[in-house]
């Protein structure tokens, strides 16, 4: 092995657990420490620490090439793993790497401008004839040629941004009325996102089934998928939930959609892990939408139903060596659920709600891994992402992965923010969901409401706000009044009374 000590440009859960896989591969790894938080959870899974506390701005450092290759030179790591968000996705940054003489844990600088920019991608896949919506041929300049390639390929259709994902820069367009208005959002939502306001169009395809498939390639050519990920349980375009696989596929369409993204993988001569996404419509056709030349967040189901490491993965090909498996040798057992659990408040809209997590209890059964970044006293900060832990459940089929799914949720207990897990706990028990024709309109169409109350959370919520609503009361001045009885109680009765339940 010659990578000796990898430098981790990134923070939080995937940050450990790329460190959790190194320390058994007897790799040494290198956190940065930032003031924004000092005491975080991945430092202590470390071998080794920067503090980059005295540094100077403590937000831009996972997104400071300079300075990341200068820490890099100083600790002495010889790799560099992006994980996900901030430079995973950055030809620059793996160029700089490159050229600095430190081992990039991702793929080439090539492939990722080429799949980064989306127009780029759309063209070599309709080059490599994969299956692609209508859209236009480059990017589009104004509001003018936008209405004239829209009604072209008829409405609805889709802006995206050309560059980067995650729903930025990215809205639907149902008539010609609202192009004007919405182009301009979409262009300016782009150019803040990813600095690069470029835009293309494509046919909105309604009402689609979100399908990923897992991509694994070395640098000695040979290419394979590792099955696929449903997606589909998303709000306004940002992931919730995952599985492995999907219920939408049987071996045939299976087959032809690995066999596609293998294609384009190939294309571009591609490796290291992604993933290349498609949308499936009702009636199973699938239109290439983008690659993701980085490790996914949901990364874990993949892992659990086919027992590859893909971290390892990762680091063995980064260091020159050939995959050991071949495609036939890829077998998917059993079924994977992943539930994102993160700090928002899904009665507003799923809005951000950082603070102090003040406890926190996960389940520890056979059929459960939790990954995190998360411990009590950790701080949920506005400058990063909100994730608090993906919980991965597996079952032997999707039925059992479902029922373990709901069982684990049941035992997963957060003080000190707001989360998605009432999301989760309604959306096991819905009947859609649990026969599996949902889609990604899902949420926005199918759902009365975003949460699940249990009868025992509305009972002890109910006690809580009769006890705190007691104890505020119990003053000299104040009038308590005992209700069997007719009659003012006194604190001390009251207390006496309180501490029977």
């Amino acid at each position: 092995m010659k990578i000796k000590k990898i430098l981790i440009a990134n923070r939080g859960e995937i940050a450990v657990r790329i460190m959790k896989t190194a320390r058994l591969m007897k790799v040494e790894t290198v956190a940065i420490k930032t003031s924004f938080e000092p005491g975080a959870m991945y430092l202590s899974y470390a071998d080794h620490i920067y503090d980059n506390t005295e540094e100077g701005t403590d937000i831009p450092v996972f997104l400071d090439i300079e300075k990341l290759i200068l820490i890099a030179g100083r600790t002495g790591a010889d790799a560099v793993h992006p994980g996900y968000g901030f430079l995973a996705e950055n030809a620059y940054f793996a160029q700089k790497c490159i050229d600095n003489n430190i081992i990039f844990i991702g793929p080439s600088p090539d492939a990722l401008y080429k799949m980064g920019n989306k127009t780029i991608a759309r063209r070599i896949a309709l080059r490599g004839c994969i299956p692609m919506a209508l859209g236009s041929e480059g990017n589009i300049s104004d509001e003018e040629e936008a209405i004239a390639v829209a009604e072209k390929i008829g409405y609805p259709v889709i802006i995206k941004a050309a560059s980067g994902g995650g729903g930025r820069g990215m809205r639907i367009i149902r008539k010609a009325e609202e192009m004007e208005r919405l182009f301009s959002i979409a262009s300016k939502e782009a150019e803040k996102a990813f600095n690069d306001p470029s835009v293309f169009i494509e046919k909105y395809i309604e009402n689609p089934k979100h399908i990923e498939f897992q991509i694994l390639g070395d640098t000695h050519g040979n290419i394979i998928h590792l099955g696929e990920r449903e997606c589909s349980i998303q709000r306004k375009h940002q992931k919730l939930l995952e599985e492995a696989p999907s219920c939408a596929l049987d071996d045939k369409l299976r087959h032809e959609m690995g066999r596609m993204a293998v294609k384009i993988a190939k294309a571009v001569n591609y490796y290291s892990a992604g993933t290349v996404e498609f949308l499936l419509d009702s009636d199973k056709k699938f239109y290439f939408m983008e690659m993701n030349t980085r490790i996914q967040v949901e990364h874990p189901v993949t892992e659990l139903i086919t027992g590859i490491d893909l971290i390892e993965q990762q680091i063995r090909i980064a260091n020159g060596e050939k995959l050991k498996f071949r495609q036939e040798d890829i077998r998917l057992e059993g079924w994977a659920i992943e539930c994102r659990i993160n700090a928002e408040d899904v009665q507003s809209g799923f809005a951000p709600d950082p603070g102090k997590i003040e406890s926190l209890s996960m389940p520890a059964d056979p059929f459960v891994r939790i990954d995190t970044g998360i411990q009590p006293g950790s701080a949920i900060v506005a400058s990063f992402d909100s994730m608090i832990a993906k919980l991965i459940v597996k079952g032997k089929d999707r039925k059992e992965a479902i029922k373990n799914c709901k069982k684990a949720l049941d035992k997963v207990w957060i003080k000190g923010t707001k989360t998605t897990l009432p999301f989760f706990r309604m959306l096991v028990r819905n009947l859609k969901f649990q026969d599996g024709t949902f889609t990604t309109a899902f949420i926005e169409k199918d759902l009365e409401k975003y949460y699940y109350n249990s009868e025992y959370e509305e009972m002890l919520a109910a006690w809580l706000a009769t006890k705190l609503f007691i104890e505020e009361n119990l003053k000299e001045d104040s009038i308590n009044v005992d209700f069997e009885n007719g009659k003012e109680m006194s604190p001390w009765l009251l207390n006496k009374r309180m501490n029977q339940f």
